[in-house]
């Protein structure tokens, strides 16, 4: 028998999720689906299905871990997907994770426990993809928290859904029009997007037809089969996310969406910064990349926007201000992203933020930005000046 392969299938669109599913479970044959129910944690366990083609062939539950149903779900996953792999008649897992469940974690969880990965896949309904951008609630109002600390909203956790999946299943979504498929291209431009009904395998780009195996049975028939077995490098796609070395979009303007990109070699004023976060924050459905702060200017800071709530964070030193010595202890990634913003004098101390919304104000965001950048004279005070400015954001920082 072939070695089981595992695709995960998330996305806080739950409707479109299941038909993705649906649709594997109907063109994979020896496929299976495994799915832990988040929302029965209020009693204490999470409820664990398996099921076939023909319904569930095996039920049971898993309890909270330190009162947390995602830290449960980490803990039973992988002894259940072994337990598929050992049976040997499955071909593929398709793990359904619940709605606000992200599926970096879990696919990390699955390959560190020696299982194979060949698909990461969210779907989307992309008439929903501006409304769930938008939504600043707390996962927690809608009954979406996966556990009683999570202080995740639903914008910022459908935005790193979206982000994360090399792959798009799309439904079929009358009410999407050409604004719709615009944003949803320029948040994730590198993405292959599949639709859940129809396609055939040579839509998927790199993809071929895979008609029978060493058994004889049909493969898979469709291009979203052919993506859950098209393979996935987790770190890869780690470094695609990290603060570092995110691969962010391009420019781009079409169909009144636009996204802009601004790179500047020159550090940003705390307090001017501070002050005008929360008109850059909603300036545009979502926001993301590094900055540069002159009272902290050897620490590179992440930016991430979504339904109008901002978190930044530390990402660790710049590459410039670490000793060459270390040079060679930093993947290769990350010193590739380093060179693409290079500056003589600054190295990779720059800011590199990117904003995509429908009805972007370009230019009145480029000169807010501007504003809060370090005047000339400022600039030429130098760096033991800069750092006694007044520290605005070590709050938000936890500093």
């Amino acid at each position: 028998m072939p070695e089981l392969s595992v695709v995960i299938v998330g996305g806080l669109h739950a409707d479109a999720r299941k038909a993705a599913v649906e649709r594997l479970l109907a063109d994979v044959p020896g496929s299976v689906v495994l799915h832990h129910d988040l929302a029965t944690a209020a009693a204490g366990t999470v409820v664990r299905t398996i099921r076939d083609a023909t319904g569930i062939v095996d039920a049971g539950e898993a309890p909270l871990v330190n009162d947390c149903a995602c830290c449960a779900l980490r803990e039973d996953l992988v002894p259940e997907l072994r337990r598929l792999a050992d049976a040997g008649d499955t071909r593929l897992a398709v793990v359904e994770l619940w709605d606000s469940v992200e599926p970096k974690a879990m696919a990390e969880v699955v390959t560190a426990g020696g299982l194979t990965v060949t698909g990461v896949i969210t779907a989307v309904d992309p008439a929903l993809v501006l409304p769930y951008l938008g939504n600043g609630d707390d996962l927690a109002e809608g009954g979406l928290a996966a556990a009683a600390t999570d202080q995740r909203t639903v914008a910022d956790t459908f935005a790193r859904q979206l982000e994360y999946a090399p792959v798009l299943a799309l439904a079929d979504s009358p009410e999407a029009d050409d604004e719709d498929r615009e944003l949803l291209a320029q948040l994730h431009p590198t993405a292959r997007q599949v639709p859940i009904e129809g396609g055939h395998p040579g839509d998927l780009a790199g993809s071929s037809p895979i008609r029978r195996d060493t058994e004889g049975r049909s493969g898979p028939h469709s291009a979203l089969a052919a993506a859950a077995l098209a393979g996935f490098d987790v770190e890869a796609a780690d470094a695609a996310q990290h603060p570092a070395s995110a691969l962010l979009p391009a420019e781009a303007d079409a169909h009144g969406v636009s996204t802009l990109v601004w790179r500047r070699h020159r550090p940003f004023h705390p307090e001017r910064l501070y002050a005008a976060l929360e008109d850059i924050t909603c300036a545009a459905a979502r926001s993301r990349g590094r900055f540069w702060l002159a009272d902290k200017p050897d620490t590179l800071l992440h930016w991430d926007a979504a339904g109008g709530a901002l978190c930044v964070e530390s990402a660790g030193p710049w590459l410039a201000s670490l000793p060459d010595a270390a040079w060679d202890m930093v993947p290769p990634v990350r010193r590739a992203a380093a060179a693409l913003d290079w500056h003589p004098e600054h190295g990779d101390c720059c800011q590199h933020l990117v904003f995509t919304s429908p009805g972007l104000d370009r230019d009145g965001l480029e000169a807010l930005l501007e504003s809060c950048l370090l005047t000339d004279a400022e600039y030429t005070a130098g760096r033991d000046a800069w750092k006694r400015l007044p520290p605005a954001f070590d709050t938000l920082l936890e500093v």
